[in-house]
């Protein structure tokens, strides 16, 4: 009987485990959303498909490239702290990369070296580079885009929710519109 308990005991607490990791990275990204600081990224969507999961834009970052004194100080694949502002337009702007966190209260993203380019600029990766879709609206923002792609003269950017270096994707806009809406008309 006292095995039984004991087995009984140590399920509840798998199960909860399991249950917890989940939930606890849901929550995160739920306030990351309400309460983080909302940033206008500058991008050139495409849309490729993951059969597991789903319909998705990938986004490519106008703020890729970062001029630096000596790019063979940074290497492929390290962490960084990119301190971001807002230009002029309210885009995002990196004004500067640091391999330890602001101490001040800048926003800021934790980011990875991408490669270097050349002797001063360097590529970084982003942690949100997908936007993911119903698929029933999907193919109608694949459209969408290419049909504003063409003429070129849209501003495209993905609007980002940044807190404490983490950051989740809100919406992708075109010309203030979110694609999701754009999509649903059509």
């Amino acid at each position: 009987m006292k095995n039984k308990k004991i087995a009984f005991l140590i399920f509840i607490l798998i199960v909860t485990a399991q249950l917890y990791v989940p939930l606890q990275m849901i929550f995160n990204q739920e306030d990351i959303i309400k309460t983080g600081t909302e940033f206008k990224f500058q991008t050139v969507p495409v849309d490729p498909y993951d059969p597991f999961r789903g319909k998705y834009i990938t986004l490519f970052f106008k703020e890729r490239e970062i001029t630096v004194n000596n790019a063979t100080k940074w290497r492929s694949g390290e962490t960084i702290f990119a301190t971001i502002n807002m230009d002029k337009k309210g885009f995002a702007k990196i004004s500067s990369i640091s391999k330890t966190k602001p101490k001040n209260n800048e926003s800021y993203l934790k980011l990875k070296i991408g490669f270097a380019l050349n002797n001063n600029k360097i590529a970084i990766d982003f942690p949100f580079d997908r936007f993911y879709m119903n698929e029933n609206i999907a193919p109608n923002a694949e459209k969408i885009y290419q049909e504003f792609s063409i003429k070129k003269k849209n501003e495209t950017y993905a609007l980002v929710a940044v807190k404490n270096g983490e950051a989740v994707i809100k919406d992708v806009r075109i010309n203030e519109v979110s694609i999701k809406d754009l999509a649903s008309k059509k």
